[in-house]
Order: structure tokens, then C-alpha cells, then sequence
């Protein structure tokens, strides 16, 4: 099988790792089937996307929607890297999944609205699917309402017209969309499940996504429901572009 490309951005290698392993494991991945290359710390290389089954691009702490100014050297780049790749990989309409982060690349390249209007805090989200996302073949076996995993500063707030709406929350009014037919992003984390949700939050518990004395009722929050479904769209993603 040609590997799956994992594009990464957390700077520190706990939660990068994190991602890794819940990509390999919820994928039903192994190490020499994906290709992680971690864009805070280099350049990204030159591709040829032949090579490949198909793009996953994880979460991380850059926000498409912040001022420029106030972006630095490194999202700026990474930012302009991923520009140049979606150019490609939506004229070929080739195999995409974008989780959290995902949604802010592939919708500004699309055109959508990303601000802070739908930010949400870490914790459990019941999502529920639109009739397009009922027929999509991705979501297939799906239940129509399942709980899911969310954290995050930005959102869409408006779609493009050509974009599809797939999924949807009461807080959060885009949690996944379709654009062409082989391109997704969720707002939500397909490959966390609560103990990767309790990892990340003891990583990022200073970076503003919440205060230092709401911990222990974020993490409460973040373990009170079974987390079971929004893995298996990771691994119909792998199940349906993986190319020998």
C-alpha cells in the first residue's frame, strides 16, 4: 500500500506523538504506512502526491483567522506550504482529511469564513449529521447523532457555496463539510478518544484554551462521556483511498 501523509504542526512531541499513534491505531495503520512530517519544524519537501494514498493533516495550535501580524515566521510559512499543496490536491481532487486544523486550511483555500464567532471548549459535542452527510459514502454506518471531541479558538462560519455540509452541532454550525468529492475536513478530532483528549489537555492546559483554575473541570468534563464513533471515519478514510 502507498502510504497515507500525515502533515503535523504541535510543537511539542508529546501531543505530536499523541496524534501519530491514534492515527496508526484508529487507522488501522502501520508505522511504515504513514509518513509523518512534523511543518514546525521544517520546510515541507517537495511531494509528488502519486506517491501517496491519500493527505491527513492533524490538529495544532495555529489559527488561520488571527492578524498576520501577530502570526509568526513559522505559521506564516507553513500557512503558504499548505496554500501550494491544497492548489494541487483539490484540482486532482485527491484523498484529503483535515481534522480541527484541517478545517482552517482547506476552508480558507476554499474560501469559507473561519473567525472565532464558533470557538468551543475542550470537552464533549454531540454532532449531528445532514441529510448530506447521511448519503456520504465516508460516513456510511454512521448514526445519524454521535458524540464527539472538540477544543478549538476558530470555526467556519460560512461555508462557500460548492463546499458540502456534512455535519453540524448546537454551538458549532459547521463540524464537517465536502468539497468536491474526495476532500473532507472535521472540526471535531476523529482519532481522539478520551485518554488522548486528557493528554492534550495537560499539554496545552497554558495555552488560553482554558484558565489554569478551570483544570480540573475540564478534564472532568472532557472524560464524562464514552467517546466510540468519530474514530471509525478514520478508518473508513484509509479503508476507501488506500492504493496499492
Amino acid at each position: 500500500m502507498r502510504p497515507f501523509l500525515l502533515l503535523a504542526t504541535r510543537a511539542q512531541d508529546v501531543a505530536a506523538d499523541g496524534e501519530h499513534a491514534a492515527v496508526l491505531r484508529y487507522g488501522g495503520l502501520e508505522t511504515s504506512q504513514v509518513r509523518r512530517i512534523r511543518l514546525e519544524r521544517e520546510p515541507m519537501p517537495p511531494l509528488d502526491l502519486d506517491d501517496y494514498s491519500g493527505v491527513i493533516v492533524g490538529g495544532g495550535p495555529f489559527n488561520a483567522s488571527d492578524p498576520v501580524t501577530s502570526k509568526s515566521n513559522t505559521q506564516r510559512r507553513v500557512e503558504r506550504e499548505f496554500a501550494t499543496l491544497l492548489d494541487e490536491v483539490v484540482d486532482r481532487d485527491f484523498p484529503f482529511l483535515g481534522a480541527c486544523y484541517g478545517v482552517g486550511t482547506l476552508g480558507v483555500h476554499e474560501g469559507a469564513i473561519v473567525d472565532r464567532t464558533y470557538g468551543e471548549a475542550i470537552g464533549p459535542v454531540t454532532v449531528e449529521l445532514t441529510p448530506d452527510g447521511v448519503a456520504d459514502p465516508l460516513l456510511a454506518g454512521m448514526p445519524p447523532r454521535f458524540d464527539a471531541l472538540v477544543g478549538h479558538k476558530e470555526a467556519v462560519r460560512a461555508l462557500p457555496p460548492h463546499a458540502v455540509l456534512l455535519a453540524t452541532s448546537a454551538a458549532c454550525p459547521v463540524q464537517m463539510f465536502r468539497v468536491r468529492t474526495n476532500l473532507y475536513a472535521t472540526q471535531f478530532h476523529p482519532e481522539l478518544d478520551v485518554t488522548g483528549m486528557l493528554e492534550r489537555i495537560d499539554v496545552y492546559r497554558d495555552h488560553g484554551y482554558f484558565e489554569p483554575d478551570e483544570y480540573d473541570a475540564v478534564t472532568a468534563r472532557a472524560s464524562s462521556r464514552e467517546i466510540l464513533h468519530p474514530r471509525r471515519i478514520l478508518r473508513a478514510f484509509v479503508e476507501r483511498y488506500e492504493r496499492p
